[in-house]
């Protein structure tokens, strides 16, 4: 059976443990490269959910992530408000697979 994981904040990711999943406290960047790496390495792991405001800080490690691991990563807002990286992520791979930009730039 497949993990689901919350990364991000201990206060911000703390609730979703009520609901299944697996939960990964990351305060600095330097240890979610760590925490990625190890998630990918684990087949098991199937959904990773992460704090926008974590992965706004390190992009290249959340797209590291994505090429080494089969997991879904969904970007989730926090209180303080989304910063689209979702939308964006899934625009540029839409339009790397199409050759058109179908979703529109903003």
């Amino acid at each position: 059976m497949a993990k689901a994981v919350a990364v991000g904040e201990k206060h911000l990711v703390l609730g979703f443990r009520g609901v299944g999943f697996d939960i990964i406290a990351v305060d600095d960047v330097g240890k979610l490269a760590d925490e990625l790496s190890a998630l990918a390495r684990d087949p098991e792991v199937g959904l990773v959910v992460m704090t926008e405001s974590l992965a706004s800080e390190a992009p290249e490690t959340v797209e590291e992530f994505r090429s080494r691991s089969k997991a879904v990563v969904t970007l989730i807002p926090t209180h303080e408000g989304g910063r689209h990286l979702s939308f964006e992520s899934i625009r540029r791979a839409v339009e790397r697979s199409m050759g058109v930009d179908l979703l529109g730039k903003e």
